[in-house]
């Protein structure tokens, strides 16, 4: 039995082809990166939006077991460490109201804003500065408006 000798074609890629392949790799990755980015950003706003409900759970409690929320000089600092002026709450616990003792920061590394009573007529408000890092902006994240 005789075997058959295969040739190959060893003549390479053309340069055309190379832009060819070049040019759909790189629309490739810019739709990939857009879809991710959209999504990056998405999750950035759910977790900040998750962020304030957790600090008002932790709000709630401190009404329940102080009879009010933190005033705006005590802050939302008051979650991790009792206040020692204004109205000191009697029954804090020793662990404070948040899990790890520290306050969490928003999705881009600022402080969150809190007020009691609030400018728009709620016990407290809560809020993120958004993207920009820049308050009083349509970006920013607010409690009153979930």
């Amino acid at each position: 039995m005789k075997k058959k000798i295969l040739k190959l074609n060893n003549r390479g890629m053309t340069l055309i082809e190379i832009m060819v392949v070049i040019t759909i790799l790189g629309l490739i990755t810019a739709i990939v990166t857009v879809n991710v980015m959209d999504r990056l950003e998405k999750a950035r706003l759910d977790t900040a939006k998750t962020q304030i409900k957790s600090l008002e759970q932790a709000l709630e409690q401190y009404r329940l077991d102080n009879g009010s929320y933190p005033s705006t000089e005590q802050g939302i600092q008051a979650l991790v460490s009792a206040p020692t002026f204004g109205k000191v709450p009697k029954r804090y616990p020793s662990g404070g109201y948040l899990t790890g003792g520290k306050l969490p920061k928003d999705s881009w590394g600022e402080e969150f804003i809190y007020s009691s009573p609030g400018a728009q007529g709620n016990p407290y408000e809560i809020s993120s500065k958004g993207p920009d890092s820049q308050t009083g902006n349509e970006d920013d994240i607010k409690s009153w408006e979930e």
